[in-house]
């Protein structure tokens, strides 16, 4: 455990108000708790702390009033922004038309030392990280402490845009520690001061604050294939937020549409343009900061993302820090396929995520891998249909409701399987509801009636044959390859045997009832012998009889 130790210089960023909002600041005794104080003309001027947002003085903010702070401050930077010399204070001015000030952000800063034991062993790693968080979360007071920290035992150097990790003037803020700085003139060099630190400092760590433009992510892919460790930080709440932001995503490898092969995509069991990673991550771990004594942590970059565009996100690993200051991680669960309805912990009802079909199969030796789509039973379905799933050996049809799937093709997929459906068209007559994944994230009205009725919902990627045939392989609980390789072969050699009681005299032998597709090898080996075989009978009790001309 790291005690805490807070540094703020509040006396000198107090001095720079009016003095009466200056005294109502110290009055309230709160300055561990204060985040900003706001000034804006013609309102009152009020405080802004962790819980709650308070007015100071029961007045109007004047034009003197803001004069006086900016006459205490000096020049606003291009960005707006300016500083007290020697302290981690920043103050973001708000102008009119004309170029006036007219509304202030004084925002405090703070040297906290103890901040970074949540994941120091991550920076310690030699990885590029980045951390993302909402603003005031605590990202740069992070940033800060880690370059404290890595400048004990290597070349450190902070580009510094707007003076917040160094802070202001020309000799950096001691809690930066050895680390060295360079200043960017104005926030649009950014780039060029990053890739002026690694041509001319010969840094082992470069360390960069608020990344949010393209150049400045191309330049962070330059430094680090360079083989420099980035530390840095970008405004966002999650990994999936940052994929989407066109502006930032090439951190973590940006994303581009694919078109896969007639073969790799029935392999992957998806469309032909599929979204995938364009490049490898500039940043190896990132770290999400969900509250200051919270951190979601995804170790493998690549392997997060790639995962998140297959619909199958990882959970990232949990870490805590509770009020004695220990630090606590839960790990992130190993990625496994999860099991589709025939689950055997069947106790009751449950909820859980559906499962596209046709994203990625586990090993078939597990005795889920053959249910490429995964049932969902809401929370209110009755336990009956929890604990008992249609089975394979049921002879009554299964009536089923396509919804948004085409009628046709699941019936096509039902002749080739051999196995009995029947769809209907009202949702109350039917055993399950089967539809397509656009319409189940939509929540149509259809799919929402069958899941509080208890029924069973099944999600298809696509309107194929293909999906149709995995979703009722599924259902029926038919064998997978290795099973069906050896009931193929046992019914052939069944099939040769009635052949070879024919041929030694038999009128006639009819075999066992079976699929269409045994049932043409069946005909194919009888027509060989010279033998003629019909068909008998109606699905799923249809079988073929063998006898002479």
């Amino acid at each position: 455990m790291t005690r805490r130790q807070i540094t703020d210089d509040l006396d000198a960023l107090l001095s720079v108000l009016p003095k009466d909002i200056e005294d109502a600041v110290r009055e309230r005794n709160n300055s561990s708790d204060l985040l900003e104080v706001i000034l804006d003309l013609g309102r009152v001027p009020t405080s802004r702390l962790t819980t709650e947002e308070v007015v100071l003085v029961e007045r109007e903010v004047t034009t003197a009033d803001i004069q006086h702070v900016v006459e205490g401050l000096g020049d606003f930077d291009e960005d707006n922004r300016a500083g007290i010399e020697r302290t981690l204070h920043r103050i973001s001015g708000i102008r009119n038309r004309r170029g006036d000030v007219v509304g202030l952000t004084l925002r405090v800063g703070r040297a906290v030392y103890g901040t970074i034991d949540i994941i120091q062993d991550l920076i310690e790693e030699g990885k590029s990280l980045l951390i993302l968080g909402r603003p005031g979360v605590g990202k740069t007071t992070l940033l800060r402490e880690a370059a404290r920290i890595l400048a004990e035992n290597n070349r450190v150097v902070i580009v510094d845009t707007s003076n917040e990790i160094g802070g202001d003037g020309d000799v950096p803020h001691p809690a930066v520690g050895r680390a060295r700085r360079m200043q960017v003139a104005t926030p649009s060099r950014q780039h060029e001061v990053m890739i002026e630190a690694v041509e001319n400092h010969s840094p082992e760590v470069i360390v960069i604050d608020e990344i949010g433009r393209e150049m400045e992510a191309q330049a962070a892919r330059t430094i680090a294939e360079r083989g420099v460790q980035l530390i840095g930080t970008a405004h966002g709440n999650s990994l999936e937020n940052l994929l989407l932001n066109p502006t930032l995503s090439d951190l973590i490898g940006g994303i581009e549409s694919v078109t896969l092969s007639d073969e790799e995509a029935r392999r992957r069991g998806t469309q032909k343009t599929v979204l995938e990673r364009r490049s490898p991550p500039t940043f190896d771990v990132l770290v999400e900061i969900q509250t200051r004594d919270q951190m979601a942590v995804h170790r493998d970059v690549a392997a997060a993302v790639d995962a998140l565009l297959r619909d199958h996100p990882i959970e990232p690993e949990i870490r805590t820090r509770d009020e004695g200051g220990e630090i606590h991680v839960k790990k992130a669960p190993e990625p496994v396929r999860r099991p589709g309805r025939r689950s055997t912990e069947s106790s009751g009802p449950r909820r859980r995520e559906p499962v596209i079909a046709g994203v990625e199969t586990a090993p078939r030796q597990e005795a889920f891998a053959r249910v490429p789509v995964e049932t969902y039973v809401p929370e209110s379905a009755p336990a009956v249909r929890a604990s008992t799933p249609i089975q394979p050996s049921r002879v009554q049809p299964v009536r089923i409701y396509p919804y948004g799937v085409a009628n046709n093709r699941l019936v096509n997929a039902a002749k080739r399987l051999g196995v009995p459906v029947i769809p209907v068209k009202e949702p109350g007559e039917a055993d399950v509801l089967v539809t397509l994944r656009s319409y189940y994230r939509k929540r149509q009205r259809a799919v929402v009636d069958a899941e509080q009725r208890g029924m069973p919902v099944y999600v298809l990627r696509a309107n194929t044959v293909s999906q149709m045939e995995r979703f009722l392989t599924g259902l029926f609980d038919l064998p997978g390859p290795a099973e069906e390789a050896a009931s193929i072969e046992e019914q052939m050699r069944s099939t040769q045997h009635a052949i070879s009681a024919v041929l030694n005299g038999e009128r006639w032998v009819e075999l066992p009832p079976a699929s269409s597709y045994i049932r043409r090898l069946q005909h194919q080996m009888a027509q060989e012998s010279k033998l003629v075989s019909h068909s008998y009978g109606k699905e799923p009790n249809r079988r073929v009889r063998i006898f002479r001309e």
